[in-house]
């Protein structure tokens, strides 16, 4: 515990999360709760620093209700304390403001200075979050002499707002001075040296000094830069940009202003798929790629290319084609989230969007894909790179004005709106600079992987009936000597591993599959079990990465293939992503649960078009319109829109 102490203090957050976790396993079998929740406590502040707010809020509501427990006062309003920080983040600055002052509360009451001390400096930063400068003010001034006692200097904390206070009052040279200090100094936690850098940026905008404003947006994002390349995980890398949105989101919204936006462009997929570039050796992701031409990628991919940006304010859509790039406003985050949550539920609740007319699904459409709509080339794919909530939406689903190229032929009249799957090709992509790097997926050799159809490992993923159909009606696609076919007790986990999955060219599972939103690198494919081992029958996508293949296409046929965590600038994460990470050039998953009935006869249409010399892409898109444009319950969207196509 001690370990992770220390590591914590100087930066190295991985290690520090690495230590205290064995700090709280080792305390726990040992039934001494005192100090497994002091660890599952630093565990937290570990996750928080690394980005992984959900994560951090988890281990520090735990910790606090053990501490209750216990009885342990000063202990308790710690973790009330980095509860806030969470909330704050987060921007609910009510539940933010209550957990500082139940901290202090309980300071006062075990009359400890030091908890005084924080409790006030915190309650002082989101005063002025909420505009509330007086009352910061006033946190302030009650702070600074405690502070200050016995020769001390005033902390990082409250000098970074009383420069945030003084800028807000016009007062620019003392903001400048304050900030300027704490970003200076080595000393101070990497995430507030950040945050001056990013007070400064903005103090040169609200100045009229836009060059000055770029240099230290420049700055601040190589200080990050130089801060993620120390962690050694990719499970603390990923979510790690969290701790940088706010700073790529002024320089994007500044550059903008200045009608530069094809540097913002630029600067917006410096943010994206940084973790996943870096294991595949991608150049240019840690630089922006200035030299980057997006017409250039667009003419590499025969695509149209739909780049998104979500900011708390104003959001951005770069639409990309061969000739030119075009930037078009969209509303704030909130708005556009509000809107895909409602449609997603309707979806998942088995609506039949299209006849019912959904107005959310109209509304997405007109505000993501309306105003680029006349940039997209008839009969070329589009590509979507999504950002945050967007990549839980699949976009074939939104609702196009217009009758479909087959109106329904049903009783009533013919609906005047129609799926957007009706009109283009849909692939997801991870990053302009990934994209650009692409190279061609391998054509010659045709070759299958298929696992599946497993021995039930409990109760909790039992076999299904159509597990076999699937399996069959996939393996008589290929010539016998092009398959290598394991099922029932022989579809192991360890028997992918040892099948050497680089010499395939298509790798297809059959099966439950489980996605972990606390700890994405968790998600598993669910398998016969290859030992008495609790897990073996786990595939797990942390496994998986860690093994290189060179894959065209791998299809995880199962639930939640794609997963259900989604990492600031790295989308969701999970198998989908893992297979990517391990050399796949496309992996299609699912967004969502997917039916047992439907899915053998989309992956049937799937592997006929691959067959006839079909895309990935059109082959997928096929077996979705073959369900689609059935007079039955399939062509609701949940039947036939849970699988998406992953490309780099």
């Amino acid at each position: 515990m001690n370990l992770g102490w220390a590591a914590l203090q100087v930066g190295h957050f991985d290690e520090g999360a690495d230590w205290s976790r064995a700090a709280y396993l080792a305390a726990a079998k040992l039934g001494a709760e005192d100090l497994a929740q002091t660890a599952l406590g630093n565990l937290g502040w570990a996750y928080y620093q690394l980005g992984d707010g959900d994560r951090a809020l988890e281990q520090f509501s735990a910790a606090e209700k053990s501490a209750e427990r216990l009885g342990d006062v000063s202990d308790e309003l710690l973790w009330i304390s980095t509860s806030g920080y969470v909330y704050r983040d987060t921007g609910d600055l009510p539940r933010a403001t209550e957990s500082y002052r139940q901290a202090l509360a309980l300071a006062r009451q075990i009359d400890s200075k030091e908890d005084i001390v924080n409790a006030l400096e915190d309650l002082a930063q989101v005063s002025v979050d909420s505009g509330n400068l007086d009352q910061a003010s006033a946190y302030i001034a009650e702070v600074t002499p405690m502070e200050l006692a016995g020769g001390k200097h005033l902390s990082a904390n409250v000098l970074l707002t009383q420069g945030m206070i003084a800028a807000a009052r016009g007062q620019n040279p003392q903001a400048e001075s304050l900030f300027r200090t704490v970003r200076d100094d080595a000393k101070n936690p990497t995430t507030t040296r950040l945050g001056a850098g990013e007070q400064l940026a903005r103090l040169e905008k609200r100045k009229g000094n836009i060059q000055a404003a770029e240099r230290m947006y420049k700055a601040t994002l190589t200080d990050f830069d130089s801060a993620q390349a120390e962690l050694k995980s990719e499970e603390t890398q990923l979510p790690f940009v969290a701790n940088a949105t706010r700073i790529y989101d002024g320089y994007i919204h500044l550059l903008v202003a200045q009608g530069k936006s094809d540097q913002a462009l630029a600067v917006a997929d410096r943010s994206r798929a940084r973790t996943l570039a870096q294991a595949l050796g991608v150049a240019g992701q840690r630089t922006g790629a200035a030299s980057l031409d997006p017409r250039r990628v667009a003419q590499k991919t025969g695509a149209t290319l739909l780049f998104y940006w979500l900011g708390p304010q104003q959001s951005y859509l770069w639409a990309i084609t061969p000739a030119k790039v075009t930037l078009f406003p969209l509303p704030g985050q909130a708005e556009i989230v509000a809107r895909i949550d409602r449609y997603r539920k309707a979806v998942l609740d088995l609506e039949d969007p299209l006849r019912t007319g959904n107005q959310d699904g109209q509304a997405v459409y007109a505000m993501l894909v309306s105003p680029a709509a006349k940039l997209i080339r008839p009969g070329s794919p589009v590509m979507i790179l999504a950002d945050g909530e967007l990549s839980r939406l699949n976009f074939e689903t939104l609702l196009a004005p217009g009758p479909g190229p087959e109106p329904d032929q049903g009783s009533g009249p013919v609906p005047q709106l129609h799926y957007w799957i009706d009109d283009a090709t849909l692939l997801a992509a991870p990053s302009l600079s990934m994209l650009a790097a692409a190279t061609p997926a391998p054509h010659s050799q045709r070759s299958l992987l298929l696992l599946g159809n497993p021995i039930s490992p409990s109760p909790d993923f039992p076999s299904l009936p159509l597990f076999g159909f699937e399996m069959k009606s996939i393996e008589d696609q290929f010539a016998p000597g092009d398959v290598a076919v394991f099922a029932s007790q022989r579809a192991t986990p360890a028997a992918y591993l040892a099948s050497n999955p680089a010499q395939f060219s298509y790798i297809h599972f059959v099966s439950h599959a489980i996605a972990s939103s606390t700890d994405p690198l968790d998600s598993a494919i669910i398998l016969s079990a290859s030992s008495a081992g609790e897990n073996s029958f786990k595939l797990y996508a942390r496994d998986i990465m860690q093994h290189p293949i060179g894959a065209r296409l791998v299809t995880i046929s199962s639930c939640y293939g794609s997963g259900t965590r989604s990492y600031a600038g790295e989308g969701l994460v999970g198998l989908s992503w893992a297979f990517l990470r391990a050399g796949a050039h496309s992996v299609i998953g699912a967004l969502w649960e997917a039916s047992d009935d439907s899915s053998p006869r989309l992956m049937n249409t799937l592997y006929q078009g691959l067959n006839e010399g079909e895309s990935p892409a059109v082959a997928l898109r096929l077996g979705k319109l073959s369900l689609l444009h059935r007079q039955n319950r399939f062509r609701a969207p949940f039947y036939w829109a849970p699988f998406q196509i992953y490309t780099r």
